[in-house]
């Protein structure tokens, strides 16, 4: 049961309710007129009171009156997208919003190019991987509105380019094959492969592309020498496709 609260508390979390389900110390600053100090014993006691919830440094949910505390659900996307700025959802999670998996995720997958102290938090039950990548890599977004709040998705090519890159973020490289057989600009893919710059993602995708029978021509200038494994979450044991210089270290599922 909540406990109660004081008059003048109450219309505080009223105004930080009107101005959406989130919001931050700085915007409780603005809106309250209390100073710092003052103003955190105020949400200290209402996140102990289970008015709020802290998702991250200085970010907070506003909790539905009907919700019980630590049972209140929220899209994950939009936690993620409170998470860390800039953001977009990726990997498995881009994956499983875009239909190219039946497999369900219990981690939300969130790329970003920012610095984060944690790279694994737990917000509301639900468990949050942050994957920072260099800049040169964040690009190919979608736009989702939820919840009031703008997010990005990878879309659909920049998807299989990025689970390529990190096959285990993905389930393996067995979840990039079948998501491979669905309906794809194959035009993009190749643009955003020129443009990731990564000669493991463009053995990988030549490789399964040669398999499903693609008409998809991966730059030859991007087959770089070395050996790189097919899937680097498996054992280093197979056969080497020569031209691709490619460790074959996986059956594929037919």
């Amino acid at each position: 049961m909540r406990r109660g609260i004081r008059l003048s508390t109450a219309q505080l979390l009223l105004k930080l309710r009107r101005r959406g389900v989130f919001f931050t110390f700085h915007d409780a600053l603005e809106v309250s007129g209390y100073d710092k100090s003052y103003l955190k014993l105020i949400l200290h006691k209402l996140e102990r009171g289970g008015w709020i919830k802290r998702i991250g440094r200085g970010k907070y949910i506003v909790l539905p009156l009907e919700a019980e505390k630590e049972r209140y659900t929220l899209h994950e996307f939009a936690v993620a997208a409170i998470l860390v700025d800039p953001m977009a959802i990726a990997y498995w999670s881009a994956l499983h919003h875009h239909g190219l998996t039946e497999q369900i995720p219990e981690t939300v997958f969130i790329q970003t190019i920012a610095r984060k102290r944690k790279s694994e938090v737990t917000v509301l039950n639900t468990r949050f991987k942050i994957i920072r990548v260099a800049e040169r890599k964040f690009f190919g977004f979608e736009t989702l509105w939820i919840e009031g709040l703008k997010i990005a998705v990878t879309d659909r090519e920049k998807t299989i380019i990025d689970c390529l890159d990190k096959p285990h973020l993905c389930g393996g490289i067995g979840e990039v094959y079948k998501a491979l057989k669905e309906e794809l600009n194959l035009k993009k893919l190749v643009e955003y492969l020129e443009r990731f710059g990564s000669g493991a993602v463009a053995k990988r995708l030549a490789y399964l592309a040669e398999q499903l029978g693609l008409n998809l021509e991966v730059p030859t200038h991007l087959i770089k020498k070395g050996v790189v494994p097919l899937d680097p979450t498996m054992p280093r044991k197979g056969r080497v496709h020569r031209r691709l210089k490619l460790l074959v270290n996986v059956e594929l599922e037919e």
